[in-house]
């Protein structure tokens, strides 16, 4: 029973910070209407979410082990509570900035202690790619799940261009609810210590790590493909609002099929792999996305006939472009497991601080890159843009593969 609590905990953790990370979108579209910013200005905010993360990783992932993940994991959920309350509150485009830098914050603390949590409830490899693809796929039933709570409260002709931050409240909530599991459950720290060294030379040792042929090989990996995720997942609402043409509230419910496709992708994954090299299934994965953006946008310039009014109303092409994310879903958590799994559980913290940087860079990287694309070129080519990443990712995971091999032979 203790298990499965602790399971239930930092499941609940990673679907509430899924909403809230992931409605970047949705939120940069808003603000664009609500707080009359450009979209080169909005998609700064994804570096006020990427950036936090990455500091606090980068600095603070080697020492979560000696403050006990229970106490960190409810430290982030306090501080992302308070920062949802007082939103809706203030209600301007500075008060966006500084929630979403909470948001990573808090993140970066709840990432690192729950991939170290999932090390700890794992025996064996399959074991602990099983746990981390089940806990990423409820991440993204999470982000499913939040597009559709927004958009309940995004009103297209609504009088009070900020109502829809009263989103927050509900979301306040459920934090306090993931807060309350947390607090309940029983979360062991001592097994993720190993030797006792002082907080410089765990941080020296984070950074001597990041030297290793095979983390770097690894980190670029990671970095190409949350460059490729964010620059979809985070302008996909914008896209479909300009370039679809579909009210703001439909746009967001549209991006929904990207998160649902996310998560099917992942917890189908695990099956796959089963029978599967994951080197030969993530090539595949790779080549099936280039393959849908080449033939899938040019079918975006679709004319729509008569008034959207919901997702019932929107052409096809809206429904088919998200799937894209059928394709993407398994790469993340696979390339962490497989990374994962050939390190002592010891170095788990210090190398998931490693994943969550440069997952937060990419995230920025991607984000920007999209938006400066996307206000200069338009939406179509900024997409067309991702097919540089998604070839670069192809030659990563080549040597990823073969530093891998020579890692498990020494």
């Amino acid at each position: 029973m203790s298990r499965l609590m602790t399971i239930a905990a930092i499941a609940v953790c990673y679907f509430v910070f899924a909403i809230l990370l992931n409605s970047v979108g949705t939120v940069i579209l808003q603000s664009i209407h609500s707080f009359d910013v450009s979209k080169t200005q909005a998609s700064t905010l994804e570096g006020f979410k990427d950036l936090s993360i990455a500091l606090v990783s980068f600095f603070v992932a080697s020492i979560i082990p000696r403050i006990g993940y229970k106490v960190v994991l409810l430290i982030a959920l306090v501080l992302v509570t308070l920062a949802c309350i007082a939103t809706p509150l203030v209600a301007n485009f500075l008060i966006i900035k500084l929630l979403f830098a909470c948001i990573g914050v808090s993140f970066a603390l709840v990432k690192v202690s729950v991939y170290s949590i999932i090390g700890q409830l794992s025996s064996t490899v399959k074991s602990h790619s099983s746990l981390l693809n089940t806990i990423e796929g409820i991440f993204m039933l999470g982000s499913l799940s939040g597009y559709w709570l927004f958009s309940f409260y995004v009103k297209p002709n609504a009088t009070e261009l900020t109502a829809w931050l009263d989103v927050y409240y509900p979301l306040a909530g459920l934090v306090i609810f993931a807060a309350i599991l947390v607090a309940f459950s029983k979360i062991d720290n001592s097994q993720a210590q190993g030797p006792q060294h002082s907080i410089i030379s765990d941080f020296i040792d984070m950074l001597k790590m990041s030297y290793q042929k095979l983390v770097l090989i690894f980190v670029l990996s990671v970095f190409l493909y949350v460059l490729i995720e964010q620059g979809i997942g985070t302008w996909l609402p914008t896209f479909n609002s300009e370039v679809i043409g579909l009210p703001s509230d439909v746009s967001i419910q549209m991006t929904s099929i990207f998160a649902a496709a996310l998560a099917l992708g992942r917890l189908l994954a695990g099956q796959i792999l089963r029978y599967m090299s994951w080197y030969y299934f993530l090539n595949i994965c790779v080549v099936s996305m280039a393959v849908i953006i080449l033939v899938l946008l040019p079918q975006t310039d679709v004319v729509i006939n008569g008034p959207v009014e919901s997702v019932l109303d929107a052409p096809a092409i809206a429904y088919l472009l998200p799937l894209i994310g059928l394709m993407m879903a398994p790469i993340y958590p696979v390339l962490n497991s497989v990374m994962l799994s050939s390190l002592a559980q010891s170095k788990h913290a210090a190398m998931t601080g490693l994943i969550v940087v440069f997952s937060a860079l990419g995230g920025t990287t991607g984000s920007i890159i999209t938006g400066f694309s996307f206000e200069k070129l338009g939406g179509q080519d900024a997409f067309y843009l991702l097919l540089i990443p998604m070839l670069l990712i192809l030659i990563s995971l080549y040597f990823f593969n073969l530093a891998t091999k020579k890692n498990s032979h020494k």
